[in-house]
């Protein structure tokens, strides 16, 4: 029996495998500690948060690395790109939301065009945070080599900064996004699924679209 018949027969239609669920909180957890151990020294709330920081930064990378590679299937990277069609859908949308055209929103596959630009913003914004980040490691004493501030330039070493904190702030702006769309009451199941991997028949057939949805 393939993947879409299985729909068919069984109440629970995984969206989200164990590994895909892990990497995710895990990164989660790391950029919300990132942005704590970052912000709050700005706001006067002193404590010793480098050795946190740059800890966390390196967790976050390794998990961003392994997300990386898992995703390298030619299936995974399919299901993400964002194409001609999710163009059209996304103009489509616009275009109803609006109240331009009464023609309704097209249903999606596995995943919407909001959701395919938001992962990739996440991915952009991350991997810029975490590259830059990992230059400035250079500045600081780590039990893997002394610091060593002159390794760049000081125009330099201003463009990273400049980079880490905008990507910093992006981040702050897409997660509070991320946030609010989560918890409205129609992008709930969601959630759910992030956490516990599935959604139902019922949630399967009214926001997606069957010929579209590749389950492996």
């Amino acid at each position: 029996m393939n993947d879409k018949s299985a729909v068919l027969v069984t109440d629970k239609l995984i969206r989200h495998v164990r590994l895909a669920r892990l990497l995710h909180w895990l990164m989660a957890i790391c950029v919300l500690v990132l942005l704590t151990t970052s912000l709050l020294p700005i706001f006067g709330i002193k404590f010793s948060w480098v050795i946190m920081h740059w800890v966390t930064g390196l967790i976050l990378a390794v998990a961003a690395l392994i997300h990386i590679i898992w995703s390298l299937s030619w299936h995974r990277l399919r299901q993400m790109v964002f194409g001609s069609r999710d163009v059209k859908d996304t103009v489509r949308t616009l275009l109803w939301f609006f109240r331009i055209s009464r023609q309704e929103p097209a249903k999606p596959g596995k995943y919407s065009p909001a959701q395919k630009l938001l992962h990739h913003g996440f991915a952009v914004i991350i991997l810029a945070s975490i590259s830059t980040g990992l230059l400035m490691m250079v500045k600081i004493d780590t039990p893997f080599w002394e610091r060593n501030p002159y390794w760049l330039s000081n125009a330099s070493w201003g463009i990273i900064y400049i980079i880490h904190d905008l990507a910093s702030m992006l981040l702050v702006t897409m997660i509070m996004l991320h946030v609010y769309f989560a918890f409205r009451p129609e992008k709930r199941l969601y959630l759910r699924s992030m956490v516990l991997g599935w959604i139902n028949r019922r949630e399967y057939a009214s926001h997606h679209d069957p010929t579209r949805w590749e389950n492996k």
